[in-house]
Order: C-alpha cells, then structure tokens, then sequence
C-alpha cells in the first residue's frame, strides 16, 4: 500500500472516531446525570420529586414541580415571541430587500450572537425589567417587579433570534429560484407564490430552525437568572416570578452540599432540563418526518 493510500485509511479512520464520539457524546452526558441523581432517586419516588412544589433542602424537601413550570414558562414566551419575529424577518430580508440591507441583517445577528448572555441579563435588568413594571403591567392591570418570567422571555426571544434567523436565511436561499418563477408566470402573486410555494418547501427546516431555538432558550443561564426573580413557585401568570432550571443549578451548586442529596438534587434538576430538551428536539424530528411522509 503506498503513502497516498495509508493517508486516506488513517483520514478515514480519525474521522470516523471523532463521528463516534461527536455521535455517543449525549448519552455519556445523560447517563453521568442519571448516576450523579441516584441517590436522590433511591430516597424519594420520582412521581413525588417531579409533581412536588415543595423545596426546603434543609428540611428533606426537593420538588421539582415549580422550577419545571419556570422552565417551560420562559421558553414558552421567548418562542412565542422569536418564531414569528424570526420567520418574518427571514422572508423580508431573502424575498424583497436590497442587498445592502441584507448584509446589514447580517451583521447584527453576527453582533447579536456574539454578545455574552451577561450582558443581556444587565441589558434585562435596565430596560425589560423597570419597563414591565413600571408600564407594561400597569397598563394590563397587574402589579408586577419586573423580574418575572416574561422578562426573562424577552431576553431569551432576543438570544434565540439570531440563531434561529440564520438557518432560516440560509434555508430559504436553498429553495430553487425556478420554483418561484413557474408560480409567478402561472399568475400567482408574490405573496401567494411565498405562502404556497416558499413557506412550503421550507417548512420542514423552518420547524428544525425553531427546535434549535427552543433547545436554545432552554439552556441559558446567566441572563435567566438575572431577571426572572428566582422565586420558588408555580407562575399563575406572565408577571410573577419564576425559577427555572439552570438558574436554580448556577445560583445552587457549590453551596450548601453537606446538606444530604442536595448535589443530587441539582444533578436531578439537570437530568430533567437534558430531558426536557431532548422532548423537544425529538418532537420537531418526528414532525419532520411526518411531513416528509405526507
């Protein structure tokens, strides 16, 4: 075998073990949760850990109940906010603007994904924060801090919208031109030609772009924390606070862990967000492929 040939095995192979191990990396994550929550499972039933509001680490009492609702509330605003936002800017900026304005749109989501999250988190507290109570929930009849799980949907929404953005941009620019040519010359108008025949092909990368954004928005931490109030309890609506997930498991850990189970409490927090997310993931892959079926 000469040296030509050794080099393509020896690519072959590194590539494939980095394939391997880029492709069993979530289940090493997973598991190392799963064993780090053992003990804390083998104390208490999971349905009681998992419906439970009560938390007193001190006192035995670990329920995870309100830290999964702040989870789901903040995401849950963010993505309604994002979504759209996201998908309408995407078929402006690929279907009618200059090109000059596109490379603009560019480089502020380049500027906005850079960003650390602790600066949106101060960005949250001096803006979104004294805004929502000073009039956002005025106007709507509620009496509101500010740090609430809606301001931390707002900061989430502006994180997730560049990434989202991007893919859909790039998914959209993917769709044959001709494609719109035939609708256009067949006597379809513009709008038209984007409703039916665009938003149509794009609409499986649309979905994995928004599961990618949600995926996202779960994960983030610092700037969660910094404006959602980190109150143990169930939100009744948009203005009262929250506590979701990673904020619990970054304003936690390292803290108080002679307390017993206490560190697999917060390994038992992110088991759930690692599950939580691969929900997520797993629901926009099986409506992909139920479209592509249909």
């Amino acid at each position: 075998m000469n040296r030509g040939k050794w080099f393509d095995l020896l690519s072959d192979n590194w590539m494939l073990l980095a394939t391997l191990l880029m492709s069993i990396l979530p289940l090493s994550v997973g598991f190392g949760l799963l064993i780090e929550s053992m003990p804390l499972l083998r104390q208490y039933h999971l349905r009681h850990l998992v419906s439970s509001s009560a938390w007193s680490p001190a006192e035995g009492k670990f329920g995870m109940i309100s830290f999964i609702t702040g989870t789901l509330w903040v995401t849950g605003l963010s993505l309604c906010m994002a979504a759209p936002v996201s998908l309408l800017v995407s078929i402006y900026i690929t279907q009618y603007a200059k090109p000059w304005l596109m490379r603009t749109i560019h480089l502020v989501m380049d500027i906005l994904a850079g960003i650390p999250s602790v600066v949106y988190g101060v960005w949250g507290v001096l803006v979104i924060v004294p805004w929502i109570s000073q009039k956002l929930a005025p106007a709507l009849g509620y009496s509101s801090s500010g740090y609430c799980v809606l301001s931390g949907g707002i900061v989430l929404a502006v994180m997730s919208i560049p990434y989202i953005l991007h893919l859909q941009i790039e998914i959209f620019r993917t769709i044959p031109i001709e494609l719109k040519e035939i609708s256009l010359s067949l006597g379809a108008t513009y709008w038209e030609t984007i409703k039916y025949v665009l938003l149509k092909q794009a609409r499986r990368g649309i979905i994995a772009s928004v599961g990618l954004g949600i995926s996202k928005a779960l994960g983030e931490t610092i700037a969660v924390l910094m404006v959602v109030g980190n109150v143990p309890q169930i939100p009744e609506n948009m203005f009262q606070a929250g506590y979701p997930l990673p904020a619990l498991i970054a304003n936690n850990y390292g803290e108080m862990m002679s307390i017993p189970h206490y560190l697999s409490a917060l390994m038992f927090a992110g088991l759930i967000l690692f599950l939580i997310i691969c929900l997520f993931n797993s629901i926009s892959h099986w409506i992909i492929h139920k479209m592509h079926q249909t």
